[in-house]
C-alpha cells in the first residue's frame, strides 16, 4: 500500500506571528488579485523582509511542480532570481554605493545613515522596462523604504503610477514614515509584534540562540526577534562598561566630558542612535515613581534631542558633549 502524499508545504510556513498578513498575501493570490503595489508596514524585525521572500516563492512557484519549490526558495534567498529586485539603503563611499553588510565587511566608518537613491529607484525602472523571464511577474521590493531621499521618493512615485506586469513591495516601520501619496498608491499588509513564546522560537532557529539568555534583552525587543539580535549585537560592540557608566546620569562634568569623548571616538553614527533608544528605554524602565515634574523626563527629552541633532550631521562629540553636561545633577 502505497503511502499518502504528503501536504505541499507553504511558502509561508517559515513566517510566525503574522496569520493577517498570511491570508491577506494569500488570498491575493489564490483569487489572482495581486496588487500593482504593497506597503508591509510594522515593526523592525517582525518578518516583514521574510514575508516578502515568501510573497516571492508563492508568486514564482504557482506555476512549478512541488519538487522545484525548494531550489526556488533558496535562488530567493540568495538573491538569484531574475524577476526579482531587490533594494537596500545604501551609504556613498569613494563615489560607490555601499550597503550596510558591505560596508560592516569593509570596516568602514559611517558618520551618515544609509539611504535609498535616486539612482536606485533609476535602477527599478530599468529593470521594470523588460518583462519577466521565469515568474508570471517582477517583483520589486524596497527594504526600509522610509530612508529614501525626497528626489527617490518622487521619483517612485512615476513608477508606481505605471508598474506594469510588476508588483512593487515597501518595507516601513509606519505609515507616517513615507509621502502619503505613495501610501496611498500602496495597499496596506499589517504587521504586529511577536508573542514571546514566537520570539523564543524564531530566535531558537537561528544562529543567535545566545540571545534567550538575556531575559533583559528579549524585554527590550518588545517582540521583535530583529531588534533583540540587533541589541544583542549592539552590546557586544559597545561593551559592558561602558553600557553600565551610562546606565547612570554623570555624577560631574569631567565624566561627563570624557565619556562623551569616548562615544564619540569609539562608537558609529548607528550604533550610537541604538544607545539613544536603549538608554530612553533604560531611564524609564529604572523609574522608581511616577514622573510628575520635568526634572524626571529630562534624560528622555535630553537623549530625543541628542537623536535629531546627530540625524542633522551636528558632529557628535559635540552632541554628547552637550546632552551628557545637562544631565549632570
Amino acid at each position: 500500500m502505497s503511502a499518502a502524499p504528503q501536504p505541499a508545504r507553504s511558502p509561508f510556513d517559515r513566517l510566525l506571528g503574522q496569520p493577517q498578513a498570511i491570508a491577506l498575501l494569500t488570498q491575493a493570490i489564490t483569487k489572482n488579485r495581486i496588487a500593482p503595489a504593497y506597503l508591509f508596514v510594522g515593526p523592525e524585525g517582525v518578518g516583514r523582509g521574510l514575508a516578502a521572500r515568501c510573497f516571492a516563492e508563492a508568486v514564482f512557484g504557482a506555476t512549478l511542480a512541488p519538487s522545484q519549490h525548494a531550489t526556488l526558495r533558496s535562488r530567493i534567498d540568495r538573491g538569484n532570481h531574475p524577476d526579482l529586485f531587490w533594494v537596500e539603503p545604501t551609504y556613498l563611499i569613494q563615489n560607490k554605493r555601499v550597503t550596510v553588510s558591505e560596508a560592516e565587511a569593509l570596516g568602514e566608518k559611517r558618520k551618515t545613515p544609509p539611504v535609498i537613491r535616486l539612482e536606485q529607484i533609476r535602477e527599478i525602472g530599468q529593470f521594470l522596462a523588460r518583462a519577466a523571464l521565469e515568474g508570471p511577474r517582477s517583483l520589486v521590493v524596497l527594504e526600509q523604504a522610509n530612508s529614501m531621499a525626497e528626489a527617490a521618493a518622487n521619483a517612485l512615485l512615476k513608477t508606481l503610477e505605471e508598474p506594469g506586469q510588476a508588483t512593487l513591495i515597501l518595507l516601513a516601520p509606519t505609515i507616517d514614515s513615507l509621502l502619503p501619496t505613495l501610501v496611498s498608491r500602496c495597499q496596506r499588509i499589517p504587521f504586529r509584534r511577536l508573542s514571546l513564546e514566537q520570539m523564543q522560537h524564531v530566535l531558537g532557529t537561528t544562529a543567535q540562540a545566545e540571545v534567550l539568555t538575556h531575559p533583559d534583552i528579549l524585554a527590550l525587543a518588545e517582540g521583535s526577534p530583529g531588534t533583540a539580535i540587533a541589541h544583542w549585537h549592539y552590546q557586544q560592540q559597545i561593551g559592558p562598561e561602558l553600557l553600565q557608566q551610562l546606565r547612570q546620569r554623570p555624577q560631574n562634568p569631567r565624566q561627563a566630558l570624557t565619556l562623551a569623548q569616548q562615544l564619540s571616538r569609539e562608537l558609529e553614527l548607528e550604533s550610537q542612535l541604538w544607545l539613544i533608544g536603549y538608554l530612553q528605554q533604560q531611564y524609564w524602565r529604572g523609574r522608581d515613581r511616577q514622573p510628575t515634574s520635568p526634572v524626571d523626563l529630562l534624560p528622555l527629552h535630553l537623549l530625543e534631542q541628542a537623536r535629531s541633532y546627530l540625524l542633522q550631521n551636528v558632529g557628535p562629540r559635540l552632541v554628547w558633549e552637550v546632552t551628557l553636561m545637562k544631565m549632570v545633577p
